[in-house]
């Protein structure tokens, strides 16, 4: 008995292992000029968050319905990840709030993709008169895309945990009632 809840023990902490998460603390210099940021960045839009998803690597994908365009993207909607807050740096973004977002390739939050963090200045765009001036009218996207249903995304690693954590709950359900007959 004590071997089946040994086992079941270090299997738990196994399998809690097996999604670990990225910690890092977050410290920003001054924020940059507007010019600056432009040329930092890989892509620069308006646009309103339409649904913000939390990712397994503790942080969270963004989809945006873009508004305007100055720099690096072209399509009608924009998934960007960033972190939780606090101390990863993530920005905290609202459904239902436009923002203008400047946004770089990075692998920071995970997979390498477009991201964005406090230490940008991405703001609301109530917030960023001035940078609204400097940039200038910016285009609307040229090309109409739905990413509704790749920012989804697919929770099958979920369900893997769950079934494997039945399935050693099966087992060990089964060898205590065989050692009760015993």
């Amino acid at each position: 008995m004590k071997k089946v809840i040994t086992f079941f023990f270090f299997f738990s902490l196994l399998v809690i292992n097996s999604f670990p998460s990225i910690v890092s603390a977050c410290s920003c210099a001054e924020l940059p000029s507007v010019k600056e940021e432009v040329e930092r960045s890989d892509a620069v839009f308006s646009g309103t968050v339409l649904d913000i998803r939390e990712k397994r690597n503790a942080s969270k994908s963004v989809l945006f319905e873009v508004r305007k365009i100055w720099k690096g993207a072209d399509e009608s909607q924009i998934i960007i990840s960033t972190g939780q807050g606090g101390g990863d740096c993530g920005f905290i973004f609202k459904e239902g709030t436009e923002y203008l977002v400047y946004a770089s390739e990075s692998t920071l939050f995970g997979e390498k993709n477009l991201a964005s963090s406090i230490c940008d200045r991405t703001n609301k765009m109530t917030s960023l008169q001035e940078d609204i001036t400097i940039l200038g009218d910016g285009q609307p996207p040229t090309k109409e895309v739905d990413l509704t249903r790749e920012h989804e995304g697919s929770n099958l690693y979920i369900w893997v945990t769950v079934a494997a954590v039945m399935g050693i709950m099966a087992i060990v359900i089964l060898v205590i009632k065989k050692q009760r007959k015993r």
